[in-house]
């Protein structure tokens, strides 16, 4: 499967978003990370507020992100370049984004200044809590969360994760999983509403690493929205290690069928 990306590709952003947004786009409730028995990884963490606000719940949550390396006022001036970002993009592409039918992009985005503020006072008071590493190498022990989330990185940025990364970011991600529990990744198009083109590939590969792979339907986030597609991975046993629906990966020379 060949990694054709770019070599200089553009950083991601360093988003900042909520607790209320991080359970939208992955199916998850207040109870349903108050009953997490182990910790939580938010892989990449950016700017966001999600370990400050799921500790009064009592969910413990690591963050982790490269951009943790850089000085304060580095992440914060990236965090506000990703707002600016996200406002020219809603402004732009407004079908891609159905919150802009129900409440003006301003207003969405002023949760994720509050989530910025969040964040940079709870990084201070909880440094331990936000590791600075980049996938697909984190430096965690097998199984160690008992869920993880990866929002907005390993299919949306095709430049950064070609086909061959996309597979080491997952499997690296299943690693520091608790055998019990899930990897969920959303979302499974690029910043232009594209589908992922390597998804049905990738799959099928980590079958062939004893992954299981499952496409969840999450309801619109808004009314008169679109079903959301979560990618939702755990470990399989030996029964499970190539699910029927999915499809083996192109022959060398022959372009995967659409």
């Amino acid at each position: 499967m060949a990694d054709r990306t770019s070599p200089a590709p553009a950083a991601a952003l360093v988003t900042s978003r909520p607790l209320d947004e991080y359970c939208g786009l992955f199916g998850l409730t207040r109870a349903a990370l108050a009953a997490l028995r182990g910790p939580l990884l938010d892989c990449p963490g950016g700017a966001a507020a999600l370990a400050a606000e799921a500790r009064p719940l009592g969910c413990r949550v690591i963050a982790t992100d490269p951009v943790y390396a850089r000085p304060p006022e580095e992440i914060a001036a990236r965090a506000l370049a990703a707002r600016a970002a996200m406002a020219a993009a809603m402004d732009a592409r407004p079908e891609l984004y159905p919150s802009c039918r129900h409440r003006p992009p301003e207003r969405y985005l002023r949760s994720w200044d509050r989530a910025r503020r969040l964040f940079a006072a709870d990084r201070v008071a909880h440094p331990g809590q936000y590791v600075a590493a980049a996938l697909p190498r984190l430096p965690f022990a097998d199984g160690t969360f008992a869920l993880t989330l990866s929002g907005y990185l390993v299919f949306a940025y095709p430049a950064l994760f070609g086909p061959e990364r996309q597979l080491a970011a997952l499997t690296e991600l299943v690693r520091v999983t608790a055998p019990a529990g899930e990897v969920r990744v959303h979302p499974l198009f690029d910043g232009t509403g594209r589908r992922a083109d390597h998804l049905d590939p990738v799959r099928h590969l980590l079958g062939e690493r004893r992954i299981a792979s499952e496409i969840r339907i999450l309801p619109p986030a808004t009314e008169g929205g679109r079903p959301r597609r979560m990618l939702v991975l755990r470990r399989a046993d030996h029964r499970e290690r190539c699910p029927r629906s999915t499809p083996a990966p192109p022959t060398a020379g022959r372009r995967p069928r659409r």
